[in-house]
């Protein structure tokens, strides 16, 4: 999807004039460069939604809170629109842990008070009543407001006033209380229930009983919880971008400092940027040629490319992309295994291509080898020159073992060393192979953000990547989805925060070059 309604694929060193002109806050398209520079200008004394615009002030503890409380709100209503497996579990603490051991005992003496109660002579009601009262106050929340006849059941069999007068006169059927509210759990529950409320029905003690109902009902509080999670996914994603939107505005408003990381990630790429394009005027020939213009568009798809090599363990994502730094980061990581996968394909291919020629059983053997072996390489632990290493030896036994079948001669030790010597180094700063699949996968993942559409049409794959490309293409779109989401929602903000960054730099460029005239 294009950012602000662009339609045409970026160039790899100079922009169009019409992709520079397609960038504004929000959908409009201008005719030209210029026009988009006089749209930019023109509104630079408007208020803007950049940390630049807001005066240093005192931040008080309740805006504070506010902002955080509109965070939780847009990371949560992103994550429903965008994540369809997304649902709530139960908290559940490690029973080693201090707190677990806490809550076990309280709950387990809880029980054991409620068991003596109940087998004292006379039995004590007075803790199973109000348990009673618990339950059919949860039982009515399970409710559509049009359930009157089960409401008004509900309240009526689970009178605690009437129960307790039953058992000031020991009249009060506590079992059948319990049997009555596992038959309406049995009604209001999912059908992935049914097997809980059957353990229900077949358990004798009654206290168990009652603890089951609670354990059984605060699953059916987490179905309706999912439930109702699943029913305003389609309203979500409808209205996400205006959702998300509006509540990074309060937030900006709260928090002025709330774009200083994001401003300082596409700064690097204007930074980058004009550096090229001064390198570009000093080359022979570039005298007579027209001053090649800086893309809005064409740097901030540069500043999405950066998150594909992003150290998320060092340093901060930008503000505008805190709600898929999971999503980015996990990304990255299968990339980077995938980019190892590549590199070892054209080894292999490089030094036995020719004696493996015409086997594919044996290269989508190795690929699956090497796959499993670099399984958590995104791990502190893991030892990447010990792997490749081992892969190096795994694939020669494959080879020779492939070539044995078919009669042929085995790879001579020379041939091995040099294999597993050449995938070791894979992981040395600057190696060759590495640096030239990265750049390919690099070059892929930027066309793939000019496609109005990458579902329908992927680009095609560069050469060296063709055993990975299965898995490159489902990668890559879920990278453009995720780009193209941010565009539609932070447009404007990164607007005005290009605005200030390409103008006030194309300013300066001006004042140089009349210093150096006069």
């Amino acid at each position: 999807m294009p950012f602000n309604g662009e339609k045409q694929c970026v160039g790899e060193d100079q922009p169009s004039d019409s992709d520079s002109s397609r960038f504004s806050e929000s959908t409009a398209s201008l005719s030209d460069y210029e026009c988009s520079r006089q749209s930019f200008t023109s509104d630079s004394s408007s208020k803007s939604s950049s940390p630049a615009s807001s005066p240093p002030r005192v931040v008080t503890f309740d805006e504070v809170m506010a902002a955080a409380r509109n965070l939780s709100n847009l990371t949560l209503a992103h994550e429903i629109a965008v994540n369809e497996n997304f649902q709530l579990k139960q908290d559940a603490l490690p029973e080693s842990s201090l707190a677990g051991r806490v809550k076990h005992i309280v709950r387990q003496a809880f029980w054991d008070v409620l068991e003596s109660e109940l087998n004292a002579e006379p039995p004590e009601y007075e803790h199973a009543i109000k348990l009673f009262e618990e339950i059919r106050e949860i039982l009515l929340s399970f409710l559509s407001p049009g359930g009157n006849r089960l409401r008004n059941q509900i309240c009526e069999v689970l009178d605690t006033d009437l129960i307790r007068q039953q058992a000031e006169h020991s009249a009060v059927d506590i079992q059948g209380l319990a049997n009555y509210v596992i038959s309406t759990m049995a009604k209001l529950c999912a059908p992935v229930r049914d097997d809980d409320i059957r353990e229900l029905k077949a358990t004798g003690n009654i206290v168990e009983v009652l603890r089951q109902i609670f354990h059984v009902l605060d699953l059916m509080k987490m179905d309706m919880v999912n439930f109702t999670i699943r029913s305003l996914r389609p309203h979500l994603q409808r209205q996400l971008v205006d959702y998300e939107r509006t509540k990074f505005q309060e937030i900006l408003e709260e928090t002025p400092s709330a774009l200083d990381q994001t401003t300082e990630w596409i700064k690097e790429s204007v930074d980058e940027e004009l550096l090229s394009l001064s390198e570009t005027a000093l080359t022979p020939g570039a005298e007579n040629s027209s001053k090649p213009s800086l893309s809005p568009t064409l740097v901030l798809n540069n500043s999405y490319l950066k998150l594909l090599q992003w150290d998320y363990q060092k340093k901060e994502l930008p503000e505008t992309l805190m709600t898929d730094g999971a999503r980015l980061q996990e990304l990255t990581e299968k990339l980077n295994q995938l980019k190892i996968i590549a590199c070892l394909s054209l080894i292999t291919n490089n030094m036995v291509g020719a004696i493996t020629e015409g086997l594919p059983e044996l290269a989508n053997r190795l690929k699956r080898i090497s796959a499993v072996l670099l399984e958590g390489m995104s791990k502190e632990t893991f030892n990447l020159k010990e792997v490749l290493n081992s892969i190096g030896v795994q694939t020669c036994v494959e080879v020779n073992k492939t070539l044995m079948e078919r009669g042929l001669p085995t790879l001579n030790a020379e041939i091995q060393a040099n294999l597993i010597g050449q995938f070791s180094s894979i992981e040395d700063e600057d190696n060759p192979v590495c640096s030239l699949i990265d750049k390919r996968i690099q070059l892929y993942m930027k066309s793939l953000l000019c496609l109005t559409s990458p579902q329908k049409c992927m680009p095609p794959t560069p050469g060296g990547l063709a055993v990975i490309q299965q898995e490159l293409e489902v990668l890559g779109s879920q990278y453009a989805n995720i780009v193209n989401l941010n565009k539609q929602v932070y447009g404007p903000f990164y607007a005005n925060i290009l605005r200030k960054l390409l103008f006030s730099e194309e300013a300066m460029g001006k004042a140089d070059t009349s210093s150096s005239t006069d």
